[in-house]
């Protein structure tokens, strides 16, 4: 039984845009995570089609022909109704270290300045909080973490950086977010992850996916600069479970 209505639309020669509510919810991320592997195994074959879910969104993208839309569109929504129970998708949660030194957190005495509490308080419930994977983008690996604590909330810079260092650890409005690698933003820095979030070495550049789940746990400035070198090196192990269905 399906609990959302769904819009279908084309988008470009070679895509599909399948919405489901414009809302922030993990049982919507949920659901279009269990659509996809139905589709994987009856309809539309990894080979010859790409899945990019995001917040409330599926994007379809045929690999290497021009797609007949009106073939596409009933049928879609057709196999959405019909897909009936999908087994649960597996996913993780992921623990991932950050250091809160003032040395890379560049924004915390702002934010603790604007929103009337301690640092410690900031980065305590910063590290506390568990959060949802609910899209990948902007950058190869920048993962827009949804969950944040209501009293985290703060806006994007006014004035963003020049360039903002690889590792940084962000907040923007109800998200949070580690920059993959150095480039241009406007989310407030307060600190930093040794972890890379993506290697183009590796089978699988980004080891997280969308619907999965990471928590921070602080580390000290000597345990950062370990873990960066255990990292550098391949021999830094990443903490994940399974979570449960």
């Amino acid at each position: 039984m399906n609990s959302f209505n769904i819009s279908v639309r084309q988008f470009g020669v070679h895509a599909i845009l399948v919405e489901w509510p414009n809302e922030v919810e993990e049982t919507i991320l949920l659901e279009i995570l269990q659509f996809i592997e139905y589709l994987r195994k009856n309809h539309l074959d990894e080979k010859e089609w790409e899945y990019v879910p995001a917040y409330n969104s599926l994007t379809l993208i045929c690999k290497d022909t021009v797609l007949d839309f009106d073939y596409f569109k009933p049928k879609i929504k057709e196999w959405y109704t019909k897909k009936g129970k999908v087994e649960p998708v597996t996913r993780y949660l992921w623990r991932l270290p950050v250091c809160y030194d003032p040395k890379f957190g560049l924004d915390l005495e702002e934010i603790s300045e604007k929103l009337g509490m301690s640092i410690d308080i900031v980065t305590d419930l910063h590290a506390q909080s568990m959060y949802t994977v609910y899209g990948i983008g902007f950058l190869p690996g920048f993962m827009y973490l949804g969950g944040v604590p209501e009293a985290l909330e703060i806006p994007r810079k006014s004035t963003p950086r020049s360039k903002v260092p690889m590792g940084s650890v962000g907040l923007a409005g109800k998200q949070t977010g580690i920059y993959p690698q150095d480039s241009p933003g406007g989310w407030n820095i307060i600190g930093k992850c040794p972890v890379p979030m993506f290697d183009l070495k590796k089978e699988k550049p980004c080891f997280v996916k969308v619907g999965d789940k990471i928590q921070f746990y602080p580390i000290s400035m000597a345990e950062y600069q370990l873990h960066k070198i255990e990292s550098e090196v391949g021999i830094y192990k990443l903490e994940k479970k399974v979570l449960d269905a």
